[in-house]
């Protein structure tokens, strides 16, 4: 019986893994909101956004590599994740662009 009250006050080392990724996804989106309501999005719009995306990029790895457990697996199981997504990523950004010059042959060609 006392063996089993002393693992019982044991924690696992994945619960200590996922308590401390839980304080660090929470710091970083602490730091997100303070970001938010603290820096005038007037002035500093592109500044925002671009602290915003690499938060963004930041917590989805943690989420990635410890929950998906992702982070325990081969490089080559790890590219065949990241790569298509980052042509996805490639992909909207092209879209997004290209679709700003919709209407602009009007102007330029009549």
């Amino acid at each position: 019986m006392a063996q089993h009250s002393e693992n019982s006050e044991k924690i696992p080392a994945q619960t200590k893994e996922i308590w401390r990724t839980f304080w660090i996804l929470l710091g970083i989106t602490a730091l997100e909101f303070l970001i938010a309501f603290m820096i005038d999005a007037d002035q500093y719009k592109w500044t925002k956004v671009g602290i915003f995306i690499i938060l963004t990029i930041v917590k989805a790895y943690f989420i990635v590599a410890i929950f998906m457990h992702l982070g325990s697996e081969v490089k080559a199981l790890i590219w065949t994740v990241v790569l298509p997504c980052i042509f996805v990523v490639w992909l909207v950004v092209a879209l997004i662009v290209e679709g700003g010059y919709i209407g602009l042959e009007r102007l330029f060609f009549n």
